[in-house]
């Protein structure tokens, strides 16, 4: 019975594919649902197709837009780094973004599976998934570190607002008079907002002394940031996709609510300007750009595998081309509109405190969201509280939606390959894992540490890794192959711009920032040992690479070690559509267009001849 219902199958195919070329991308999925198998496997889908961009926004939009990207502006010229940064947006962000949105729809496959298409390459996924786990480590304390100030922020006056008697050389935030002190009255002092942080919250001790024991408060903290999110991924994408209506759009409420707010302070447009004028000078340093490249990688969260994991719950004729594009440039609009708000607030707090220069009152990393931002809240003239309150409550609602884009994407690379292990005990187990291992980050040193591994398990892995994706993408399975992977799936003709980005601006662009960032390389400001370590888990993900390649070749079954080799880099027999009907008309096309390419080819060898035809056929 089961050989009949095969041969009836193969007919239809063979029927239909005589005429694919001439169906859409929706009617080709449409045609395919119908006489699928009944056996055939069937991914999890977004709800709908709005779900999905949603989501994305909520992904992508996080913790790098709040505190990050007004940092590196402030560093890198001020409004001069919104220049190189727009030119990368366009040169290099969105064309990954709207690529592997493409290949994660295409295949239905999450970032290790995808490698499908060239299974010497397989460790740049398992390599991102490296990466994607020590950013889960360290991003859900920063999210319980924000519950804390949260909850902190319902009491009835500020807990930052005033000095604790044990604090020595402490100036209450909540004064907002120093035009009667000097700089050096208050050269050696502290504000509240900053001791609260280092000596309440934190309890910070130096990594010389050793790690320390986690903060009660702060676990349970923590420990409440991984209910809701597993709560949240227990029942899989669709469930994801349900909250994301809330954790995409209501931030832009609450941010609507303090970029008004955040105008109308006394000194917010000195901030504001500070922030958007040029510095052109700055423009022509390497350092502006390769800051905004890095930036533009951790904004978008391109090449961390999220994308290409929620790209592969879309239906197969999903308009993902529309998506990229509406979310590439909100996140940029988004981060501009938070630059405008942070730098307006600390305008205000260069006011009242008589400072005549803003770098003199913004700090680093956590350090302008839990010591700037609640000082200069507690000055507020008005309802410190709700304002404490709506910003706290924004921090994490989009750190929420991050962390379920890191999920996301390791839960999909496991499932992947375990299809019948369900997706709750996944779930899960990966946030049992992450709660377990990211309480030493809510140490007294444990700051320090998330430093060593943001720097060596997140960045430099996250470029290392997108260089390696640029290259199997663009020319091992090949831009033109790409195209028309495209033109099946969406009916749509590929411009020359997305051809040259994917095959020459942005591997080239992505090579050199890594280069650059290894020669200026400096270890971070900690023991040794603790560096070293951050170097044996960038070792850790890189090794990936060569042992998965040598896996691949392994695992080719005809021929000697030079036909195996050559036969990894081709795309697996598998690789296509996920529903069968569809795959099996992908692959007759492909097969229509490779003899078309022998007849009319004289001469295929030639170097000139093979790059002309990845990129612009």
């Amino acid at each position: 019975m089961a050989s009949v219902l095969r041969r009836e199958h193969n007919n239809k195919v063979l029927g239909m594919s005589s005429e694919m070329t001439l169906l859409s991308g929706e009617q080709v999925n449409n045609l395919a649902i119908t006489v699928a198998l009944p056996d055939a496997p069937k991914r999890e889908k977004w709800g709908k197709g709005v779900e999905f961009m949603l989501s994305c926004i909520a992904y992508s939009v996080g913790f790098g837009n709040i505190w990050k990207f007004p940092y590196t502006a402030l560093e890198n010229g001020g409004g001069a780094f919104l220049i190189p940064y727009l030119v990368v947006l366009f040169l290099i962000g969105r064309p990954i973004y709207y690529l592997e949105m493409v290949m994660g729809q295409f295949c239905s496959r999450g970032c290790v599976k995808i490698y499908d298409l060239a299974p010497i390459m397989r460790g740049v996924g398992v390599g991102q998934s490296v990466a994607m786990f020590v950013v889960m480590t360290y991003y859900t304390p920063v999210l319980a570190i924000t519950l804390r100030y949260l909850f902190a922020s319902f009491s009835w006056e500020l807990p930052w607002s005033k000095c604790d008697p044990s604090w020595p050389h402490c100036i209450d935030s909540v004064k907002s008079d120093f035009q009667n002190s000097s700089k050096a009255d208050l050269r050696n002092m502290n504000v509240s907002a900053e001791l609260f942080f280092t000596n309440t919250v934190m309890h910070r001790g130096s990594l010389e002394q050793g790690i320390g024991i986690p903060d009660l408060k702060l676990v349970l903290c923590l420990l409440a940031s991984w209910l809701i999110i597993a709560i949240i991924l227990i029942k899989g994408i669709r469930s994801t996709g349900k909250a994301s209506y809330f954790l995409a759009l209501f931030p832009y409420v609450i941010i609507s609510i303090l970029f008004v707010h955040s105008c109308s302070l006394k000194g917010a447009w000195n901030g504001i300007s500070f922030f958007l004028t040029p510095k052109w000078e700055s423009l022509f340093t390497a350092k502006v750009w390769m800051e905004a490249v890095t930036q533009c990688f951790f904004s978008l969260s391109i090449c961390f595998g999220g994308i290409i994991a929620y790209s592969s719950f879309n239906n197969f004729s999903n308009n993902v081309y529309r998506d990229a594009m509406i979310i590439s440039w909100l996140d940029t609009f988004t981060s501009i509109i938070i630059g405008c708000i942070v730098f307006g607030v600390l305008g205000n707090l260069a006011y009242v405190t008589n400072k005549d220069n803003i770098q003199d009152v913004v700090r680093e990393g956590s350090g302008l969201a839990f010591m700037a931002y609640p000082d200069a809240i507690a000055k507020f003239e008005y309802l410190p509280q709700l304002f404490s309150v709506l910003f706290f409550l924004m921090l994490f609602i989009v750190g929420i939606g991050s962390n379920l884009g890191v999920l996301t994407s390791i839960i999909t690379a496991v499932r992947d390959f375990c299809p019948k292990v369900s997706n709750w005990k996944v779930a899960c187990t990966i946030c049992v894992i992450g709660f377990s291992l990211s309480t030493v980050y809510v140490a007294p040193g444990g700051l320090d540490l998330l430093d060593v591994f943001d720097l060596y398990g997140a960045k430099y892995v996250t470029l290392t890794f997108a260089l390696f994706e640029l290259i199997t993408f663009g020319w091992i399975y090949g831009v033109d192959q790409i195209c028309r992977d495209i033109h099946f799936m969406l009916n749509i003709s590929t411009s020359m711009f997305w051809r040259i980005c994917w095959a020459l601006v942005t591997p080239i662009v992505v090579a050199v920032i890594l280069l650059g960032c290894f020669i200026s390389h400096k270890p971070v400001n900690v023991p040794v040992e603790y560096n070293v370590i951050g170097w044996c888990v960038y070792a850790l993900a890189a090794i990936q690479l060569p042992l998965w390649a040598l896996y691949a070749i392994y695992r080719q079954q005809y021929g000697g070690f030079y036909r195996k080799l050559r036969n990894a880099f081709h795309p697996t027999t598998t690789w296509g559509p996920e529903n069968e009907v569809t795959r099996e008309m992908y692959n007759f096309a492909n097969e229509k267009y490779r003899d078309q390419q022998q007849s009319s080819e004289d001469d295929s060898s030639n170097c000139g001849t093979l790059v002309y035809r990845k990129i612009f056929k």
